[in-house]
């Protein structure tokens, strides 16, 4: 990429920049095995203590986690999740992304583009921050929407219905490479469903027949889909359409529940990702602390909470 997309190198210097890229495969495999643990966590709870808070709490917990497991792929987009290449990316692509319904390959393709044309004409994610702000009677309907699986039925739903028309159709899946708006969407999903289904029906032999169902598919169906949703509005909704770095994109102050629940693994640290994105997550605090050092944090466009960034976006009270 460009230097349009490391905005990074105004304000720090070679070394610092090179300090705070420097990438570890034990960190790497921390993260996705910190990742998968928790998940892990969360059905051992219920199975211990089975009742309807424990569920819930579940359900909930692991949501967070599946999204824990696209922001890791999401690293694996940058080659910032390990030091080796080849580990990189399997791990991005079949222990992050196939797990989800993401393919690493595309969402690299996508995001890049992102980057390079961050909050402009060209950005691919500028039809989801552009409808933002908007009224909270709106956020409301698409929290509801989320939160009861309608999002995430339609858009699973439509995966698979592209998947199967773009099925042995060459020149229609280039023209859908090109053109991938949707980033957790999988064109070859032949690949991710049996890895997806394959987690369902080893929570179903672990446990009940319906652990799978309970722990893996309506989580999916519904949390994700809303701290996905969550994360998009708090990274760029209602921020600038311009190449000001520090104003078209958006940093939201997390406190330890927003972090376990919303944004893991340093997400909402995103005006710093956007300032060098080949950061790894774990190091995005220590570049937070060097903007402000350098005396720019009054130019950051700084949210104190994610319900502080959502009221930017519209929820206000009415």
């Amino acid at each position: 990429m460009s230097g349009y997309a490391t905005p990074g190198k105004a304000y720090l210097s070679s070394d610092e920049i090179r300090d705070l890229a420097r990438r570890s495969d034990l960190m790497g495999l921390w993260l996705v095995a910190h990742c998968w643990g928790v998940i892990a966590l969360a059905v051992a709870l219920f199975a211990l203590w089975p009742n309807p808070l424990t569920f819930v709490l579940a359900v909930v917990v692991i949501g967070s986690r599946q999204l824990g497991l696209a922001i890791l792929m999401h690293e694996a987009a940058h080659n910032a999740l390990f030091k080796n290449r080849r580990w990189n990316d399997f791990a991005g692509e079949w222990l992050c992304g196939r797990p989800i319904l993401a393919e690493l390959a595309a969402y690299r393709h996508y995001h890049l583009t992102h980057h390079r044309f961050t909050q402009t004409e060209k950005d691919p994610d500028l039809v989801l921050s552009s409808k933002f702000p908007t009224s909270r009677a709106s956020l409301r309907r698409k929290f509801t929407r989320d939160l009861t699986g309608q999002t995430g039925i339609k858009q699973l739903m439509a995966q698979i219905m592209m998947s199967v028309r773009l099925a042995g159709d060459e020149d229609a899946a280039k023209a859908a490479a090109s053109d991938f708006a949707q980033a957790f969407k999988a064109r070859d999903l032949w690949k991710s469903l049996p890895v997806f289904a394959g987690i369902v029906v080893a929570m179903g032999l672990i446990g009940d027949w319906w652990w799978g169902l309970a722990f893996w598919l309506l989580p999916y169906l519904t949390w994700f889909q809303f701290v996905l949703r969550v994360r998009n509005i708090a990274e760029h909704g209602a921020t600038e359409q311009s190449d000001d770095p520090f104003r078209n994109v958006r940093t939201t102050l997390a406190g330890p529940v927003a972090r376990a629940l919303v944004a893991p693994y340093w997400v909402n640290y995103h005006l710093e990702h956007h300032m060098v994105m080949h950061v790894p997550c774990w190091q995005l605090p220590r570049m937070h602390d060097a903007l402000v050092a350098k005396g720019l944090g009054n130019r950051m466009r700084l949210a104190p909470s994610y319900v502080g960034a959502l009221q930017e976006a519209g929820w206000r009270r009415a």
